[in-house]
């Protein structure tokens, strides 16, 4: 497995992660527990760093490929 193929593995891995946190929310129904939510919130913001970083550290884009990719998501 070549470098290339090694980090894709890498953030799919990451990603089905961060997919499973947000999925695995606690609903915020009768008796819910807010400190559950805190532990959940804390787990799915680490991860989420983590691929944000690990994107940012791999698959760079310059400043107005990032405006456009958010301009995109904020619509």
């Amino acid at each position: 497995m070549d470098e290339k193929e090694r980090k894709t593995m890498e953030f799919v891995a990451m990603i089905r992660q961060l997919v499973s946190d947000v999925q695995g929310a606690p609903y915020p129904g009768p008796g819910f527990e807010p400190e559950v939510y805190s532990i959940w919130y804390e787990h799915v913001q680490r991860n989420a760093q983590n691929c944000y970083e690990f994107l940012d550290a791999n698959f760079p884009l310059d400043a107005d490929e990032f405006d456009k990719t958010l301009s995109k998501m904020l619509k």
